[in-house]
């Protein structure tokens, strides 16, 4: 396993657990302790995680990945979400598209639809995520407005007040909401307030808001709320969520569509 793959797999069973030990961590990686005993202080330094006696912990609330090291994780039901939240746009119409890992592949999804393969703009695309705005400015038939902002190296996020100016002078069909945690009580929350900020004036400016979040974010909250539960129009989420958690959306009002 290289490093860059072991230290993605080690993030990632951070997040599940909160905390991590040397000696489980490398068994649930098959190498040795001193190895990961590295691979922590070099972690740390780059403040991923904070190192403990005989082990590391995550930062605590706020915590997030860097999306570099986010991009594989449940990427299967990511790109079916994506296909299906794509299939939702019709050609010719405003898409708000926030930044995340599953709004990525979302973008994705769009460029490669035959039926906006022309047209003038065949899609408007209105974006705070560089990442997003790279991948589909190479597409002449496809407009792409970014809101400007200040980056953040974690999600590749314009945030701040630079983008009102842009966001108070538009009107989208659509809003697509990549989210950390999307709960009935709490709403569709992020990580960080000012990306959360941002996200919550795509909503306002939208006509209708879908949610697109695999089955591990239902049912969680997060330290920023981007909206309530009530101003999303559909939630397009993996096969494995329960049916229980389903209805209790459909109950509210909200469209599921299990992917």
């Amino acid at each position: 396993m290289s490093r860059d793959a072991r230290w993605k797999a080690l993030l990632e069973l951070l997040v599940e657990r909160g905390r991590l030990d040397v000696e489980e961590a490398a068994a649930e990686l098959s190498v040795s302790a001193a190895t990961i005993r590295r691979d922590f202080d070099q972690l740390a330094e780059q403040q991923m995680l904070v190192r403990t006696r005989g082990g590391a912990v995550v930062h605590g609330v706020s915590y997030e990945l860097p999306l570099r090291y986010k991009t594989a994780r449940r990427a299967p039901e990511k790109q079916r979400i994506a296909t299906a939240v794509a299939d939702l746009v019709a050609p010719g119409e405003a898409v708000g598209l926030t930044g995340g890992t599953t709004t990525t592949e979302v973008a994705r999804a769009l460029a490669v639809r035959g039926d906006l393969a022309t047209g003038s703009p065949a899609l408007t695309v209105v974006t705070n995520a560089l990442n997003i705005a790279n991948e589909l400015a190479v597409r002449p038939q496809f407009k792409i407005v970014v809101t400007g902002g200040v980056a953040r190296p974690q999600s590749y996020e314009l945030t701040g007040p630079l983008a009102d100016g842009v966001l108070g002078q538009i009107r989208l069909d659509v809003a697509v909401l990549g989210v950390v945690a999307f709960d009935l009580v709490h709403g569709a929350a992020a990580h960080d307030e000012a990306e959360a900020a941002i996200n919550r004036l795509l909503c306002e400016r939208a006509e209708r808001v879908v949610v697109a979040a695999d089955s591990s974010k239902l049912g969680r909250r997060a330290f920023a709320r981007i909206c309530p539960a009530r101003l999303v129009d559909t939630l397009v989420t993996d096969t494995a969520v329960d049916r229980d958690t389903v209805n209790r959306f459909e109950e509210a009002g909200i469209r599921v569509l299990a992917v």
